[in-house]
């Protein structure tokens, strides 16, 4: 076995179509992410243009997370049984393709929220499905995480200043069919794509439950919670907080143009020295900075000044995610790695974007913003302290 894959990887052949692979992830990595930025930047200005006030667009939101919490794990056990990633990302545009033209042809809000509970049971499992390819073409080889993942940043930060741009001029009410367009370019792009490179044996389910199970797993994950109930309330309600501070929708696309680029020099600095740190104390300094990006947000007054602050969203949500999923990759087993990737992605998508979208918008309508960002920096501050503690915890017990 050993000798087929070295004279594999001397083939120039080989190496041709390995690059193609490449490019082909990046391409595709660049497209989705565009969706994403529709989503998160454009589409709570879409639902407030059609009447919704902001609990039923809490509501809304928090659907998504619900139907993550169940999409997540559904796909990511089919994706290690049947040793196929490639199949379930291309079904799950598919679905989003259906239901954003059912969002098209419907409006009221009851039907909405149905069509939007299938939206995301296809769309929520995208990110980390294609994390997953992403980490199992790159094994053994040269590649960093780092260097796939910074085109999605470059995909969203671009179609957030653009889209921004183009919806400021024609109005909110375009987003879905904007939505329509990136879905169609992704199901192009994504069709060249090859299939997973991992174990080619089937997964043995009683395998995987140590895993999930282990006290070091658990603690991770209730961290990430903590941890990410803060920033899922940002994504959610930013937009609506800088509208109300006057911001246009070019201004709101400008500051997750500035949030997504920040992504970029952080994930290449840390695919370059990021080794050098441990993960759980660099988490731990990750909720001191989400500590310092929530406050400069409610306490900055003009909406220039919000989006600026948006550039921190590099050294808070981008360094979380390199580290968490090194941390990941860690205790997680290659077999298990699309199954363990939607544990982690429900936990910080769907329970805590439930919950942060559910309880955020109540807050938002019965109180205020300010009081929904200084919750986000207490959470922040209390994941802070539980990563260092876990990691002298077990500096302690080694």
């Amino acid at each position: 076995m050993q000798q087929e894959k070295a004279g594999q990887m001397a083939d120039p052949s080989y190496d041709a179509a390995q690059n193609r692979n490449f490019l082909n992830l990046k391409a595709f990595s660049f497209s989705f992410y565009m969706t994403m930025a529709l989503i998160i930047s454009q589409l709570p200005l879409y639902f407030e243009s059609q009447g919704y006030s902001k609990l039923e667009i809490g509501t809304l939101y928090s659907i998504g997370p619900l139907a993550g919490i169940f999409a997540n794990l559904f796909w990511g056990v089919i994706s290690d049984r049947y040793n196929t990633i490639k199949k379930i990302l291309m079904i799950c545009l598919a679905g989003q393709f259906f239901m954003v033209i059912g969002m098209i042809y419907h409006s009221s809000f009851a039907m909405l929220t149905v069509i939007m509970l299938f939206f995301y049971f296809f769309q929520t499992p995208m990110n980390p499905l294609n994390d997953s390819q992403i980490l199992l073409t790159i094994r053994n080889t040269k590649k960093s995480y780092a260097s796939f993942r910074m085109w999605g940043s470059v995909g969203f930060a671009s179609s957030s200043l653009i889209f921004g741009w183009l919806l400021g001029l024609t109005g909110a009410e375009w987003t879905v069919y904007l939505m329509f367009a990136t879905i169609v370019v992704s199901l192009i792009l994504g069709a060249p794509l090859k299939e997973r490179q991992g174990t080619m044996s089937k997964m043995d389910f009683s395998g995987i439950i140590p895993v999930l199970t282990s006290r070091k797993f658990l603690i991770f994950l209730g961290l990430v919670f903590v941890l990410m109930l803060g920033h899922r309330v940002n994504d959610g309600f930013l937009g609506l907080y800088m509208q109300e501070r006057g911001a246009s929708n070019f201004i709101v696309g400008l500051a997750w143009t500035f949030a997504s680029m920040s992504e970029i020099p952080v994930f290449f600095l840390l695919s370059k020295y990021g080794h050098r740190f441990k993960e759980l104390p660099l988490l731990g300094i990750v909720g001191i900075l989400y500590c310092i990006r929530f406050l400069l947000t409610f306490t900055v007054s003009s909406p220039v000044g919000i989006a600026a602050v948006q550039l921190m969203h590099g050294v808070t949500f981008g360094m979380f995610l390199f580290t968490a999923l090194r941390y990941l990759q860690q205790i997680v087993p290659d077999q298990y790695k699309s199954t363990g990737m939607a544990v982690f992605t429900v936990t910080w998508v769907g329970v805590a974007g439930l919950i942060s979208g559910t309880v955020g918008g109540w807050v938002y309508d019965a109180i205020d913003a300010h009081t929904l960002y200084v919750a986000a920096i207490i959470l922040s501050a209390i994941a802070s302290v539980g990563f260092f503690a876990a990691h002298l915890s077990r500096r302690n017990a080694a």
